[in-house]
């Protein structure tokens, strides 16, 4: 247990719910299937038991891609980074420049966390990882994206590169491989070069931890 303290109230948060004590909170009343292509989306009705013990009825919207894992490589002797820059249609979708400047990430397709992030950095960039170590795990969009990413860190040096990467054209990828210094991928993110939100997160916990934060 642990409280928070927001507009002098208490608030108790219970950060060990077991799954029985969810299903007293949560009554499902249906689930639609809306469309089944390359993700899952479906419509759920339920009723939810708020904070005050009344039940409350809701309906949401969940899609379901698949969860996924991201990789940031770092070369430690140089203190480089090695990034991706690949088209982002919805980005395009938006009206933002759909470029994006990424750590190389994937879904797992069945695989566990780790070896898609080794996966996905081989492929996407040419580099065989070493070192690698598990940061942490985050839902990306929980308001109504299912997706869970594990983030992971990786260590590359010259020697480490196996292809040329570039991604595999037959998933549409063409992807381009950047190198540059820890320092200046993190400037880029506050002058708005990196609005990837995985990618953000990564450099900053790496940020962090360098300053003793995490």
């Amino acid at each position: 247990m642990r409280q928070n303290v927001k507009q002098n109230r208490i608030i108790t948060l219970d950060c060990n719910a077991s799954e029985a004590d969810l299903d007293q909170r949560v009554k499902m009343i249906s689930t639609v299937t809306l469309s089944r292509n390359w993700g899952h989306l479906e419509k759920s009705e339920f009723e939810l038991q708020r904070r005050d013990g009344t039940w409350q009825r809701q309906v949401r919207e969940t899609y379901d891609r698949g969860n996924a894992a991201v990789m940031l490589l770092v070369n430690p002797d140089t203190d480089r980074v090695i990034l991706t820059r690949q088209f982002r249609f919805p980005v395009y979708r938006m009206g933002d420049e759909p470029f994006l400047i990424e750590a190389c990430a994937g879904l797992l397709d069945g695989a566990e966390p780790e070896d898609c992030a080794r996966r996905e950095a081989e492929e996407e960039t040419g580099y065989r990882a070493s070192r690698v170590r598990h940061l942490f795990d985050a839902y990306m969009s929980p308001g109504s994206v299912t997706e869970k990413l594990s983030f992971f860190i990786g260590d590359y040096d010259a020697a480490a590169r196996i292809s040329e990467g570039g991604g595999l054209v037959h998933e549409g990828e063409d992807i381009e491989v950047i190198e540059l210094g820890f320092a200046e991928a993190l400037a880029m993110i506050g002058a708005g070069q990196i609005a990837d939100a995985k990618t953000i997160m990564v450099l900053q916990h790496l940020a962090l931890e360098r300053a003793g934060l995490v």
